[in-house]
């Protein structure tokens, strides 16, 4: 795992914690990526061991990131949203509730 993505993951808990709209949210790194999901039962497009994964953010380069919304259909789409790690989840906070919030 890449320096920059080992850091923005060791900021991420207290990030998402701060604020009720991602509070409770799993962060799981992977290459470039870290994604952003939740502990919820499996809906009717995924497997049961399958992680609910609903954003990701993809380093860009330096401290950068993209962020990405997970379709219905599994497949990922980026969005205009770049930045750090704590700008991102701000950019969450403030548009995309509806994907990120408990069933």
């Amino acid at each position: 795992m890449k320096q920059a993505v080992a850091h923005a993951v060791r900021d991420l808990r207290a990030l998402l914690d701060a604020s009720p709209v991602t509070h409770g949210m799993t962060i799981r790194a992977r290459g470039d990526h870290i994604y952003l999901g939740r502990d919820e039962p499996p809906g009717p497009y995924t497997a049961p061991d399958d992680p609910d994964d609903r954003v990701r953010l993809s380093l860009l380069g330096g401290d950068r990131f993209g962020l990405s919304v997970k379709r219905h259909t599994g497949r990922w789409e980026r969005t205009p949203f770049t930045g750090s790690p704590a700008e991102l989840v701000q950019a969450i906070c403030a548009t995309m509730q509806h994907l990120v919030a408990e069933y």
